[in-house]
């Protein structure tokens, strides 16, 4: 037997096991073995009898808590066996709060013991009260989305759909008192960041790791997120293989669009927003690569080395919102139909690396298709025909897409979304001007441009 999430082999005993106990104590529980060497040998303890008494002492005392302490002999050699129960409330070391995760010790600090304590408390990161945030700084944009998306889905009935947006929101249990919740400052607010640092999600292409050509952010409320996002990555950052069925023109993506809705949804639903940093897209010409900053679902990597799939969301309320809007089919089986729509789209499931900080998913291209997407000679279908390649989306035609949504944007807040430099877009929009494309009404300050047919 190997060392896990449950086993912890120690040749002696030190005080400072008492960190390994509190962190079983913290997490699912489990056994602390003495007098074992790290292959998991017995090497014995000569003071076993007297560690027997000494051993749940110090652990009442020090930690607060009941252990079971057990001598067991193999070979003529005695070791124990300290057997830990997950414990409901925190359990410190001096102050310290530690935690069991797979094979090793955590220290928890910072927003990680935030979660911790809130959660064994009975909250979640995203259940807990704002002050200074009300009904007025929700967006009514959200509102509509959330019901148009909720009404085509069926899961909640159009008597709530059609109540206050208050009611609504006592609904999704996102009021607490007199306050609304912090999943709602997230899912019915535009301005996220003002509440929460980092909510929105950052795309760039990349040519080499240390070649990034172009980027944009996706701000605004959640919902909206995970659509625009999938916008623009389809329309903006992927090539197509352009082929001809008779004279019908079929577009194949190198990634299927349902796998990468669903990854895009798993991010924005399991982030740990806690973190402030901005779940990130980074786009290659063979190769997808999602980064979802923060800690896992506790039960997440236990439930995939068991090959099940894990149904705890990280964010429960804003899951909820989620499926009751009818984005999520049903919990825990997001990784599911990521693998299936990547085998029926004729590639590898992506790779999961949990050791960045977070969940990294890596979609690789098929290399005969790629090949067919750079390719410049006959697709199938129509011989004779080019095979044209998406490119991205020229500058005139992103300023005439941002104005044509937002008329007061400023050039250098255009400058900033799209990721040009100010000269640039102001030189575009000059030559928008010139060809009757584009005109400002009003005054330089309180006008608004309008976009012209």
């Amino acid at each position: 037997m190997k060392e896990n999430q449950f086993i912890e082999w120690k040749e002696s005993w030190r005080d400072e096991c008492l960190k390994w106990i509190s962190g079983f104590a913290n997490a699912e529980g489990g056994t602390l073995v003495i007098g074992k060497n790290d292959r998991g040998a017995v090497v014995g303890v000569a003071n076993a009898k007297k560690l027997l008494e000494d051993i749940p002492n110090k652990v009442r005392d020090i930690l607060g808590i009941m252990v079971d302490v057990n001598l067991k002999r193999t070979a003529g050699k005695e070791y124990l066996e300290v057997v830990v129960e997950p414990h409901p409330y925190p359990v410190s070391y001096k102050g310290e709060y530690h935690y069991r995760s797979g094979s090793t010790k955590q220290e928890l600090k910072g927003a990680a013991l935030d979660r911790f304590l809130l959660r064994k408390h009975g909250k979640r990161w995203d259940g807990v009260p704002v002050p200074g945030f009300s009904l007025t700084d929700c967006s009514q944009a959200a509102f509509q989305l959330f019901k148009a998306k909720a009404a085509k889905g069926g899961r909640m009935s159009e008597e709530i759909l059609r109540d206050s947006d208050i009611s609504l929101l006592e609904n999704l249990q996102l009021t607490e008192g007199n306050y609304l919740k912090r999943a709602a400052t997230l899912l019915f607010n535009e301005n996220t960041e003002k509440f929460v640092g980092g909510s929105y999600i950052k795309i760039g292409f990349f040519v080499t790791n240390d070649d990034l050509r172009y980027q944009d952010e996706i701000h605004g409320n959640l919902f909206a997120q995970v659509d625009k996002t999938l916008d623009l990555l389809f329309s903006k950052y992927l090539k197509a293989h352009i082929r001809y069925e008779g004279i019908q023109r079929v577009e194949e993506f190198l990634f299927p669009r349902p796998a990468l809705r669903e990854a895009i949804l798993n991010a924005v639903v399991h982030k740990d927003y806690s973190h402030g940093v901005p779940i990130q897209l980074s786009v290659y010409e063979d190769r997808i690569v999602l980064w979802n900053p923060g800690q896992l679902p506790e039960d997440w990597t236990l439930q995939r080395l068991l090959g099940k799939h894990p149904s705890n969301p990280y964010n429960p309320l804003i899951a909820g919102a989620f499926f009751r809007a009818g984005f999520i089919e049903s919990w825990g089986r997001g990784i599911e139909k990521i693998e299936q729509e990547c085998r029926v789209h004729g590639i590898k499931p992506p790779e999961y690396d949990y050791s960045m900080s977070g969940l990294m998913l890596t979609f690789q291209a098929d290399p005969e298709h790629l090949k067919r997407a750079r390719s410049e000679g006959e697709p199938s279908g129509k011989a004779g025909r080019k095979t044209p390649v998406k490119t991205p989306v020229k500058t005139p035609v992103k300023i005439l897409q941002l104005l044509q949504e937002n008329p007061a944007m400023t050039l250098a807040e255009v400058a900033r979304e799209i990721g040009k430099s100010l000269s640039a877009v102001e030189r575009a929009s000059a030559k928008l001007v010139r060809e009757g494309r584009l005109r400002y009404v009003g005054p330089q300050k309180g006008g608004h441009w309008e976009v012209l047919p």
